[in-house]
């Protein structure tokens, strides 16, 4: 049996829709009092009143992680707001489509600004915050594209998702004697609102091409980022966690095929 989280204290970027609405739930239900941030109030409002019935409290502020001024007010919020901060989830992240002919260095900008550059700027605003929590906790929401398979159209999204891993190795020795741990999840294929409007036939086809026959949920990748927030993985730091039912495993679609 786990540590109750109950009455801890998170940050959840990008969490008014897909994985990071899935993540805010997941330790919503979990007793932990919840801060997500996301650019458009009109999502947050939305969630924030999705949410309102779980055990742990959950509220919303309007901000841009690629401004460091932002990240800082987030995190005096959450202080503000629940007394402190354990847990700050870095999950906000874009993924625009470009072939790498086409790219122009403000395609590439914006997604290393946000993905990469703003899981730098939440994490160096919580510092201090989580240092006093005498057990903090930082999980990256990175991916399986760039740090383990490529995609076309996606050099620059997993050239960022490749960044957020090297970020992460160093600062897990700068922050172990904080108490810090920092952890990433690496998601496969997971049903979100941008993918179900793809259509019933392309969600099918994705599906197929993983051993467990299924898209991951939300709850799949929010479950796999509360384990990295308890008391149980205080030794567990540097590290990531491929969360995609096996979709990296097959070496072709005919491994797939003789299952």
């Amino acid at each position: 049996m786990f540590t109750s989280l109950t009455g801890r204290s998170a940050v959840v970027t990008g969490g008014s829709k897909g994985i990071g609405r899935g993540i805010a739930q997941t330790f919503a239900a979990a007793g932990v009092d919840v801060l997500i941030t996301a650019r458009n109030q009109t999502d947050l409002d939305k969630t924030v009143a999705d949410l309102a019935d779980a055990p742990g409290q959950v509220s919303g502020l309007c901000a841009d992680v690629t401004s460091p001024q932002d990240c800082r007010c987030v995190i005096d919020a959450a202080v503000e707001r629940h007394g402190g901060l354990d847990i700050v989830c870095a999950n906000a992240g874009i993924f625009p489509s470009g072939r790498l002919e086409e790219l122009t260095p403000e395609d590439i900008e914006q997604v290393l600004a946000v993905n990469f550059k703003g899981t730098v700027f939440i994490v160096q605003a919580a510092l201090a915050a989580l240092t006093a929590s005498g057990h903090g906790r930082v999980i990256v929401t990175s991916s399986i594209t760039g740090p383990i398979t490529g995609y076309p159209g996606w050099s620059h999204y997993g050239a960022s998702k490749a960044a957020q891993l090297g970020f992460l190795r160093t600062a897990a020795m700068e922050l172990a004697p904080k108490n810090i741990t920092i952890n990433a999840v690496l998601p496969g294929n997971v049903i979100t609102e941008g993918l179900n409007d793809l259509g019933q036939e392309y969600l099918d086809q994705m599906a197929a091409a993983i051993p467990a026959r299924r898209l991951g949920t939300v709850a799949d990748i929010g479950n796999a980022a509360l384990f990295f927030a308890t008391d149980e993985a205080a030794y567990i730091t540097g590290q990531s966690l491929v969360v995609d039912g096996g979709q990296i495993l097959p070496e072709s679609h005919l491994a797939i095929a003789e299952l």
